[in-house]
């Protein structure tokens, strides 16, 4: 079992910054298929951004042009740059793992190993 912790939420004002990290252990992370995802209360956990083996990307259209995945392969990290950050990010965002895929993939019920979550608030 993956093991995945989270950190680096926090609260800021509209249009602000946060880089949310996900330490991986138990595997290495260019072993692995890794994402994000997220959930307010209320509403399904929606997959934000994802990357494969190979690195290729994918981002959720409301995110796109504002986060960015990073690896660490070194540090076995993955980070996720947000940017232009607005109310509607509010969440607790999750990191998720998978064994290796042959594209990215948002989809919750892809994957075996969940961090315990990091939330991020942001106010207008």
């Amino acid at each position: 079992q993956v093991h995945l912790v989270e950190s680096g939420g926090g609260s800021v004002q509209a249009g602000g910054s946060l880089r949310l990290s996900c330490e991986v252990f138990s595997t290495t992370i260019t072993n692995a298929c890794m994402a994000w995802f997220r959930q307010s209360p209320g509403k399904e956990r929606e997959g934000v951004a994802s990357i494969d083996n190979y690195g290729l990307t994918d981002y959720a259209a409301s995110v796109k042009g504002r986060f960015t995945l990073s690896k660490d392969n070194a540090k076995n990290i993955l980070y996720l740059q947000m940017n232009l950050l607005n109310p509607e990010d509010t969440a607790m965002y999750y990191c998720a793992a998978r064994g290796a895929c042959s594209r990215p993939n948002l989809f919750p019920g892809a994957y075996s190993s969940w961090g315990q979550g990091t939330q991020v608030t942001v106010s207008s």
